[in-house]
């Protein structure tokens, strides 16, 4: 950065280079899915952070890196929010601003094997910390959490059972920081690749202690999706569809038949017939059929997205409602406020109701599901908890259909690897217009993707695994421990702190003495 120094002495072209290289990371997530890329996209975004010439201008870039980091894994929302994509993501960004500050604080200058060490461990937690605010459902949830770039890679999965996404966004940063100190300082390369080598050996450790799932037994799952089906009579038609593929699945010994989300737009008390046709259609396949209604129910106010279950009988009843809706997408945040937005950007217009609590589904041949709904699926903890409840196989019901040239349906799929490997369940993501995918308890794939192009009904021959993960067991440990290193960082600096400004004792002057050795006398 030395080369470099006058030309970032601006303020706005250091900004410009910190958006820049805070948005580098994307290229490690789906639709490019350059995996190992997430462990050196960081370096630059570090390195220029840790040349900042003050502790707030570090800031100022941990602000920027963050502000484009969000634009560029949410980009694919441009044509909804417009101009408040990046008036979110300024306002989230900020939250990597004391990120950006620690950075400079622990790496700045040649920093000795103690500074390397702590940043080691203390940069990666107050990652961990940001991803963890950010990730509350108001501030629009998990979305593009770094450790979600690892979705396609074994080992990583493998550790994703032991502490979630939350362990493997720990790694990938340390890892970062470790090749930051490398390229940018050479006096403290051997902490460095020390650091390289514990984490190596930590990871190794961590990968074979932590048990396999235990594969006992086999479910056939069919996922319908219909495709892109637009004009004033969609949900009639889209319908009409969904039961046609639906017919093509007699006869092939499926378990559980799964639509998309929103894949029935009526609310089944108020269209009996529609009921009819579906418990028919369970007749016809000798299986239950997840369906997916978007609709106001006439059982009590409101819009709500809700995961039914038909049987050959008709609706048994079974019936979960979406409890973690999407800002802006199916409800306003504070509506009396910023309720206008949707006379700009594609807000709703009416706020969908929220469900209460998670549900787990008997569908019938001895098997249990539990189902979430759209971006549920990206939310660690809801998967946990169904494994958790006993759930045999996750459902992730969506519709990305809104985005479908975009890289958000590869985005979304790839989620359902880390929760089926955090949890040790397979899970079947199920959409209307693409991507569908189904994942085995490794996290791994089975069969093949139903593309965004694709209008068919694809059954797939699920291994069910039993057990109980580290990640289950133990919830979100790596975050607890984030914590703790920090709040225990915190602590030494403020003694440290104190101690350098405590006043030391004064230094004792001898009196000073005369030839004859005998102390000079106060006017003499």
């Amino acid at each position: 950065m030395k080369t470099f120094g006058p030309w970032l002495a601006s303020p706005w072209r250091r900004s410009a280079i910190a958006v820049l290289a805070g948005a580098l990371p994307v290229f490690a997530f789906p639709a490019p899915s350059l995996w190992w890329f997430a462990y050196v996209a960081l370096i630059p975004w570090i390195v220029l952070v840790r040349s900042a010439p003050t502790g707030k201008r570090a800031a100022y870039d941990g602000w920027c890196g963050g502000f484009g980091y969000l634009v560029a894994v949410h980009h694919w929302l441009l044509p909804s929010l417009h101009v408040f994509i990046f008036l979110i993501a300024a306002l989230l960004g900020a939250l990597w601003a004391p990120w950006g500050w620690l950075v400079r604080r622990l790496l700045s200058g040649v920093p000795g094997p103690g500074r390397v060490i702590a940043a080691l461990v203390v940069l990666p937690s107050a990652w961990l910390a940001v991803e963890l605010v950010r990730s509350w459902q108001g501030l629009g949830g998990p979305w593009g959490v770094l450790g979600s770039s690892q979705w396609q890679v074994q080992p990583a999965l493998r550790l994703a059972s032991v502490g979630g996404v939350w362990l493997l966004s720990f790694l990938v940063v340390a890892v970062n920081v470790s090749f930051a100190v490398l390229v940018s300082v050479r006096e403290s390369r051997v902490p460095a690749v020390a650091g390289l080598v514990a984490t190596a050996a930590a990871t190794s450790a961590a990968w074979v202690w932590s048990p396999r799932p235990d594969v006992d037994g086999r479910v056939r799952i069919a996922v319908v999706q219909p495709g892109v089906i637009d004009g004033a009579d969609s949900a009639d038609r889209r319908f009409d569809r969904e039961e046609l593929l639906t017919r093509q699945l007699a006869g092939q010994n499926v378990d559980l038949v799964v639509w998309g989300e929103s894949s029935v737009g009526f609310d089944l008390g108020d269209r009996p017939d529609l009921a009819k046709r579906i418990a028919a259609l369970s007749r016809a396949t000798g299986a239950g059929i997840l369906v997916n209604v978007d609709a106001r129910r006439s059982d009590r106010p409101g819009i709500y997205k809700s995961s039914v279950l038909v049987g050959p009988d008709g609706l048994t009843g079974d019936r979960y409602d979406k409890m973690r809706l999407v800002p802006f997408g199916e409800y306003v945040p504070f509506r009396s406020a910023l309720g206008w937005v949707t006379s700009v950007g594609k807000a709703a217009g009416e706020d969908r109701q929220r469900g209460t609590e998670q549900v787990v589904m008997n569908v019938g041949h001895g098997l249990r599901v539990g189902p979430m709904v759209c971006f549920e699926s990206a939310f660690p903890d809801m998967s946990r908890h169904l494994a958790d409840d006993g759930a045999d196989v996750l459902i992730a019901q969506s519709s990305t259909s809104s985005f479908q040239h975009s890289w958000a349906p590869e985005q979304h799929a790839s989620l359902a690897a880390l929760r089926a490997a955090e949890t040790g369940r397979p899970l079947v993501h199920a959409t209307l217009t693409g991507v569908s995918a189904v994942y085995g308890a490794s996290g791994q794939r089975l069969g093949s993707w139903l593309g965004t192009g694709s209008s068919s009904a694809q059954v797939f021959d699920i291994p069910l695994a039993h057990g109980t993960t580290a990640y289950v067991r133990h919830g979100d440990w790596p975050v607890h421990a984030a914590l703790l290193i920090l709040a225990v960082w915190c602590a030494c600096e403020g003694v440290r702190t104190v101690r350098l400004r405590r006043p030391g004792p004064e230094p004792h002057v001898p009196p000073a003495r005369t030839v004859r050795e005998s102390p000079v006398r106060p006017g003499r």
